[in-house]
């Protein structure tokens, strides 16, 4: 479960959209995230963060897109779900063996 966002999707859209204008014009282009990120009451460095994922997902920058990095992370949580379980398949499997060496009298 994804935990709760502090600021609402509609603003963060919103601020993406202007900070992506704002780099198109050469004039504003500059310190545009800290500029946006002001107005609107967003962290410039979380803003940043934003633009820069909204960019890789668009495929407009090297990176890990949303999509890749959610697989990758239910992919690991399932390694360690089978490596888990296969811990205690061996200790299983080492626990029954040792009662079938024993001699029953």
């Amino acid at each position: 479960m994804a935990p709760p966002r502090k600021y609402p999707a509609e603003l963060r859209e919103r601020a993406i959209r202007l900070v992506i204008d704002a780099k198109k014009d050469e004039s504003t282009r500059s310190g545009a995230c800290r500029r946006i990120g002001e107005q609107l009451g967003i962290n410039p460095e979380t803003l940043r963060g934003w633009v820069m994922q909204t960019e890789i997902d668009a495929g407009d920058r090297a990176g890990t897109t949303t999509s890749d990095a959610q697989r990758l992370a239910d992919l690991e949580k399932e390694v360690r779900e089978l490596r888990r379980a296969n811990a205690i398949l061996r200790s299983a499997s080492a626990f029954f063996a040792a009662e079938l060496d024993r001699p029953s009298h």
